[in-house]
């Protein structure tokens, strides 16, 4: 396991923290994108990083980007190309969706049909849709976000009566352990739903199974995820 995967950083300062202390990790992003072949995107976890870090991997050709603040969004998305397609990956607050809806591609978070409805609503009066991933909790730790498996056909099939929401998929957290077994059940339990409610529920635009970070991304592929999201391993800390 990377020796430093479950580093929090807190030294965020306006959306400005100089490069000097924090490169990036070029050489080892295009290793990767050629791991993922045609199999995935690779989106790139930029909380807590900075505007030049962000700017550094666009000039690269990166522009799918994960930020899990409603407030570091706001912060930093008008800094740089209007391009970029930031994905919200954590928790978003019902009371925050106005603000940050301008600026998201996606929101790869949803885990209530009430978050849903303030989604599509606000989606509606910008005249827009948004891409949205069902979040799910399948390694059933307490200290994750998420839905319960068993909830997932029900969810999706109330997801219809939005209009303005597009279903494209999954998210799901691999467990906080160190036995890649126990990682790799929970990611082949992942692809299994994923694969059942794109029969069930999809379309062409259903097809992203987000599965992988910076410690388990290789069991995560070897599992059939379609979206890694990778910080920490992309930024020498």
């Amino acid at each position: 396991m990377c020796r430093s995967a479950f580093i929090v950083h807190s030294s965020f300062e306006s959306g400005i923290i100089s490069q000097e202390k924090r490169e990036i990790m070029p050489q080892l992003y295009e290793t990767i994108k050629q791991q993922c072949q045609n199999q995935c995107e690779l989106l790139i976890v930029s909380k807590r990083r900075s505007v030049a870090q962000i700017q550094a991997y666009y000039d690269r050709g990166a522009r799918d980007f994960g930020e899990n603040r409603a407030q570091e969004l706001l912060e930093k998305a008008p800094q740089l190309p209007q391009d970029i397609r930031w994905n919200f990956i954590g928790h978003l607050q019902r009371n925050k969706v106005r603000a940050v809806l301008p600026y998201l591609y996606r929101v790869c978070s949803l885990d209530s049909l009430e978050l849903a409805s303030v989604l599509d609503k606000e989606a509606a009066r910008l005249n827009r849709t948004i891409g949205v991933l069902a979040e799910f909790n399948l390694a059933e730790e307490s200290t994750k976000t998420g839905m319960d498996k068993t909830q997932a056909f029900a969810f999706f099939e109330a997801l219809r009566q939005f209009e303005h929401l597009i279903p494209e998929g999954i998210l799901v957290m691999g467990p906080h352990v160190e036995d890649e077994a126990a990682i790799a059940a929970v990611f082949h339990e992942a692809r299994a739903l994923f694969d059942q409610l794109k029969a069930q529920f999809g379309d062409s635009r259903f097809t992203i199974c987000s599965m992988g970070m910076s410690h388990d991304y290789p069991i995560a592929l070897r599992e059939g995820s379609t979206q890694l999201r990778l910080g920490t391993i992309l930024f020498e800390d």
